[in-house]
């Protein structure tokens, strides 16, 4: 247990920094769109709450990716690969479950809730949030994996040794 959990914690942070630095850092320096995930987060909040004290935009971002989007790939999207698919590699698995994360950060969340266009317009910062999220969702997942935290179903354990 305690082993699963500082691999997710590292699992989090790692992909963090990795989506935080092609998105902020990389990607603009290619001369594509800079994400801004933070004050997306911030304007969820206003919508949800009707306020975004000074601080909570950042640690909702930290926490999501942390925690959330983490524990998304190794309680729900690997599981249900693994029952349907046992032989796919875990990289497509994450792939996948990168699209779905930035179709749930850039549809139901800056469109649904925070009231944007659909995936911000299809603009710039729409490809670099998907290939952010895509990113963030493989190094994840190859922490993840390669911790071997990531549970298989019962009886075929022997077949990912």
């Amino acid at each position: 247990m305690k082993h699963t959990f500082y691999t997710v914690i590292a699992a989090g942070a790692l992909a963090t920094i990795a989506f935080d630095a092609y998105g902020q850092g990389l990607s603009p320096l290619l001369g594509h769109a800079k994400l801004a995930p933070v004050p997306l987060a911030g304007q969820t909040l206003n919508k949800i709450f009707g306020a975004n004290p000074s601080g909570a935009a950042y640690l909702l971002h930290t926490i999501t990716g942390l925690f959330v989007y983490t524990l998304g790939y190794l309680w729900v999207a690997r599981p249900i690969q693994l029952r349907i698919m046992p032989t796919l590699p875990w990289i497509l698995t994450s792939i996948v479950y990168g699209v779905v994360l930035w179709v749930f950060a850039l549809y139901v969340m800056a469109h649904l809730v925070a009231g944007n266009p659909p995936f911000l317009g299809f603009t710039g910062i729409t490809w670099v949030a998907l290939t952010g999220h895509v990113l963030f969702a493989v190094v994840a997942a190859w922490v993840m994996e390669a911790q071997g935290i990531v549970r298989k179903p019962a009886g075929e354990q022997a077949a990912y040794a």
